[in-house]
């Protein structure tokens, strides 16, 4: 009787004895971890932005106040919806961000995205001067291909029932054309057009004309807002 009862007086020491040993392994493991760089990670739900918050502990809640400021700073973020975004807000209060695995910059909230320029350099002014010559020349093609009664085989031509393409409204397609009995594009229209007032053949849709006239009936109506799927 008193061996069983020294026995399991043992057995039980050895038990809290590792019990307590674990504890403390816990809180110094704990402690480390306070001394070392502390963040904690809030993600958004379409789990393409990420706020780093510098000073946080991963483990505890951040304060109201703190969660109000990363709550703020995500839906922000959510403008931007098809970018892959890491912001780190830090311990001063600053917002640096990468935008789809780009070098971290400096951010306001409410500005635009911090892009980089194309290989971190600006564009260069003969690099513009293309851009530009390129995009007048097709501009002008669709100019005169709108006022071309050749693009059909009656005579008529664009302009005729669109002056200066007005009444087009490219800004709100795609969107559903009785005409069609379908969700059309602009080109869709530009062809149907092109087929029944001017009685002509349609475009294929990477025919040089079709993008020129595109490009026309688009710089337009430059400055409109994108309204697609309105009637």
């Amino acid at each position: 009787m008193r061996t069983k009862l020294l026995t399991i007086l043992s057995v039980s020491f050895v038990v809290l004895a590792l019990h307590t040993g674990w504890k403390s392994f816990l809180g110094q493991s704990q402690e480390a971890q306070a001394d070392g760089w502390l963040a904690r990670e809030v993600t958004a739900c379409d789990k393409r932005k990420t706020v780093t918050v510098e000073g946080a502990r991963p483990d505890v809640p951040l304060s109201p106040e703190k969660a109000r400021q990363v709550a703020n700073l995500l839906q922000d973020l959510m403008r931007f919806c098809t970018e892959e975004v890491k912001a780190r807000l830090t311990t001063q209060e600053e917002i640096f961000l990468s935008v789809n695995g780009l070098p971290y910059q400096r951010y306001v909230m409410g500005s635009p995205l911090p892009y980089l320029p194309i290989h971190g350099k600006p564009h260069s002014k003969r690099e513009m001067q293309i851009w530009e010559a390129e995009y007048k020349k097709i501009m002008e093609e669709g100019n005169k291909l709108f006022h071309d009664p050749t693009l059909g085989k009656n005579g008529i031509s664009c302009d005729m029932c669109h002056p200066n393409a007005a009444n087009t409204h490219p800004e709100t397609y795609p969107k559903f054309q009785t005409q069609l009995k379908t969700v059309a594009l602009l080109r869709d229209m530009v062809n149907w057009c092109i087929e029944n007032p001017l009685e002509g053949a349609k475009l294929a849709d990477n025919d040089p004309k079709m993008k020129a006239l595109e490009t026309y009936i688009l710089h337009q109506r430059k400055g409109v807002a994108l309204e697609a799927g309105k009637h």
